[in-house]
């Protein structure tokens, strides 16, 4: 059974006769989310995913790094450069920890990146063992999801769970803890074609109505202004974006993260607010009557 955030299920999908040790597993997840770049560290903990690291390089290539959290800021990069989820891994105890702060990064920034740490085996949870941290308290608060592994049966699901949520609707971080002896273990379970998530609500469309009651605020606004945020990037919006504020005259500020969704050169651009943004941005904001943040 998986431990995750506070819930607890053991719905599994045994339609293959294959057996797969935990770390191929977790290598076949990585690779059915497109993925082909892992960044981490090894320790005792996770030497047997770096086992099947070694049995699929050929197809996943490592990136060694001197310090766990510079695999975080890596895979923070490396999901920004190419819009595919980052993954950054470690062994337990300080490694885990160590990957904290990229994951609070991660939570502000929006940033898709699943975490895999290694945990002591199984009968040594709880124990104050070498390495052993709870590891899966101590990311809740700084993730979208995280996951303590206690079944390998439960690992295809919980690694096609984890790519998902810190994929879709707004992109952030998942952890999976996978404790030395699951990444052990075979199973032939796979995955479920669809996922249901209880709780987990992307939307999809707006609310017809409601935006028509905001188009209706926008034309009555003597003043308006749009706060373009980093969600225009995430969605890919900087075209309807332009074409919201060209056609409706409306000037644009950014959030720091919303820079470069709007052309800074246009005369509409009134450049980033805030405490480290343009004087006229700042100043725009407090004269409108109505702001329409977008992305934000």
């Amino acid at each position: 059974m998986s431990s995750t955030n506070g819930r607890s299920t053991n719905v599994v999908n045994t339609d293959s006769q294959i057996a797969r040790s935990g770390g191929d597993v977790v290598c076949d997840a990585i690779l059915e989310a497109g993925v082909d770049v892992v960044f981490g560290m090894p320790g005792g903990a996770s030497l047997p995913f770096y086992d099947a690291l070694y049995r699929y390089q050929d197809r996943i290539r490592h990136v060694l790094i001197r310090h766990e959290q510079a695999a975080g800021f890596a895979a923070n990069g490396y999901a920004r450069a190419t819009g595919k989820v980052g993954v950054a891994t470690s062994t337990s105890g300080p490694g885990a920890t160590n990957l904290v702060t990229c994951m609070a990064n991660d939570m502000m920034d929006s940033v898709g990146v699943v975490y895999i740490t290694g945990q002591v085996a199984r009968p040594a949870i709880g124990s104050d063992a070498f390495q052993e941290t709870d590891i899966t308290g101590i990311s809740i608060p700084v993730t979208k999801h995280s996951y303590l592994v206690l079944d390998v049966d439960d690992l295809p699901r919980v690694m096609k769970e984890a790519f998902y949520i810190a994929s879709s609707g707004r992109p952030g971080p998942v952890h999976v803890d996978i404790p030395k002896d699951v990444f052990v273990e075979t199973t032939t379970c796979t995955a479920p074609q669809s996922l249901d998530l209880r709780g987990y609500i992307t939307p999809t469309a707006g609310d017809a109505a409601l935006v028509a009651r905001a188009a209706e605020v926008i034309n009555a606004a003597d003043r308006p202004i749009i706060m373009a945020g980093h969600g225009i990037d995430i969605s890919g919006a900087a075209e309807q974006l332009f074409a919201l504020a060209t056609r409706g005259n409306i000037p644009v500020v950014s959030t720091l993260h919303g820079v470069g969704t709007f052309p800074e050169t246009h005369p509409l651009s009134f450049g980033m607010l805030g405490m480290h943004g343009l004087a006229y941005a700042n100043f725009a904001m407090g004269k409108t009557d109505c702001i329409i943040g977008l992305g934000t």
